[in-house]
């Protein structure tokens, strides 16, 4: 399955925009709040020069790269949390998505209405964060009563466990922190995992700006950076109405666009790249005469995990994974060079995948 990323903010801060600039997806774009009823869904691939290479060398017929699937709600406004305006039923959409994008309004523009009447990153932010919290904090009362009798005649340990974190969602929820300034340990990440507590996602921050402003400072942007900074988050700053006008482009001209723009790479592949790094992913790659595909996985996870995620009967029969790094397919122009040289190394099933690497998994079922 792809990794999941929710698009949230006020309405009319370019949302749709950016949704349709990333996929290419043609979401109803309109100058009013609500233009988003149901959720639009759409998926984005993550470039990576690495896997055209790799295809080349293996002489695979197609490529198949690593995707995120992007999902973009109505816009948040005061209340939403408890029904206002589209409301709670919206931020169901994204609870088990594994970030969330929200774009910031850091332009200025008459013909585009502002849902609070002027633009102000500040409030605009704490607006849709207040309303992140309140749901959150919504979803640890209504839990706490359950557990709580056992938890307190200490008869259950995992009772127990998840009283005690849950009060400490509801002690920083309440001080005004988002849930991912906790420090929790690896139980306390896996209990917290299933409730889909929308501040406990990384968050990356977009500060849409008018193109104009691509190259100037904005200090609209250094307020909405600020806050990231402050709050654990990262930002991108991009135009999304310049980004969806470069998607109708063809590749020679959107190169030529982006080097007289004099700057070094679209909005949007800056965009992708620090979303899946904010999700702390790296690649690794199989290929044979078919396909060559790039696969995401969390730093850390071992030959057999990452085997898994090529199909279940891998990890379940993993005997070893034959590897060798891009690097070194790429200095050696071939398999058959680069085995000569020794290059092809045979990992166990506790061997931490590095990124880069491509694998050619051996199992027996």
């Amino acid at each position: 399955m792809p990794l999941k990323a929710g698009i949230v903010g006020l309405p009319n801060v370019g949302k749709s925009t950016l949704f349709n600039a990333v996929t290419s997806a043609n979401a109803l774009v309109a100058n009013y709040p609500f233009a988003t009823i149901e959720p639009n869904v759409g998926t984005v691939y993550v470039p990576d020069e690495r896997l055209s290479r790799v295809a080349e060398l293996i002489d695979s017929k197609k490529m198949v790269p690593t995707a995120i699937e992007i999902i973009d709600i109505a816009g948040l406004v005061k209340g939403a949390s408890h029904g206002e305006g589209l409301g709670n039923r919206f931020l169901s959409h994204i609870r088990d998505v594994d970030a969330i994008v929200h774009v910031v309004r850091c332009f200025n523009d008459a013909n585009v209405s502002h849902v609070t009447g002027m633009s102000d990153p500040v409030a605009d932010v704490d607006i849709v964060d207040a309303e992140l919290a309140i749901a959150d904090l919504d979803i640890a009362l209504k839990r706490m009563p359950k557990i709580e009798k056992k938890a307190r005649l200490k008869v259950d340990k995992d009772a127990e466990s998840e009283y005690a974190i849950l009060a400490r969602v509801k002690e920083t929820l309440e001080a005004g922190r988002p849930l991912r300034e906790l420090d929790v340990t690896p139980h306390e990440r896996r209990l917290l995992k299933g409730f889909g507590f929308l501040s406990y996602k990384p968050v990356l921050y977009v500060a849409n700006v008018d193109e104009n402003d691509l190259e100037n400072d904005n200090p609209l942007v250094e307020v909405v950076r600020a806050h990231a900074d402050k709050t654990g988050g990262e930002t991108v700053v991009l135009s999304a109405r310049l980004e969806h006008d470069l998607g109708e482009l063809d590749d020679d001209d959107r190169r030529e666009f982006i080097a007289e723009l004099g700057v070094d790479e679209s909005g949007i592949a800056s965009f992708i790249a620090r979303t899946y790094a904010l999700l702390g992913l790296q690649t690794f790659f199989t290929a044979d005469e078919k396909e060559a595909r790039a696969y995401a996985f969390t730093e850390g996870m071992t030959a057999r995990q990452c085997a898994g995620m090529v199909h279940s009967d891998f990890e379940k029969g993993f005997i070893r994974a034959e590897t060798i790094h891009v690097d070194d397919l790429f200095d050696h122009a071939s398999m058959a060079k680069a085995k000569e040289v020794g290059k092809i190394r045979l990992e166990g099933k506790d061997y931490r995948v590095q990124d880069g690497d491509v694998m050619w998994f051996r199992f027996n079922v």
